[in-house]
């Protein structure tokens, strides 16, 4: 496995947000290496969030493949981790 950027995941979320802590407590658990976009830190960051997802609704996941999830539950992400065999 590769450590080049796009191995790179990264989750736009708030401190606020419980789906957003609990998404970050996984990813933090499970060893993953990600980048975090605190949308209170960095408002600008919502509109590439919104972008990607076509909502507003937060977490937003990316994964090195492109792809995306939208206030994923655990056992998404944990699918979505598992199919790019980064767990």
């Amino acid at each position: 496995m590769t450590s080049s950027s796009d191995q790179t995941i990264t989750m736009f979320g708030a401190d606020w947000c419980r789906d957003c802590r609990r998404t970050k407590a996984q990813l933090d658990g499970l060893g993953i290496d990600y980048t975090y976009v605190d949308l209170e830190a960095d408002p600008a960051a919502a509109d590439v969030a919104r972008e990607i997802s076509g909502r507003t609704n937060i977490p937003v996941v990316v994964y090195p493949d492109a792809s995306h999830h939208v206030e994923p539950s655990n056992a998404d992400v944990e699918a979505k981790l598992r199919e790019l065999s980064l767990i």
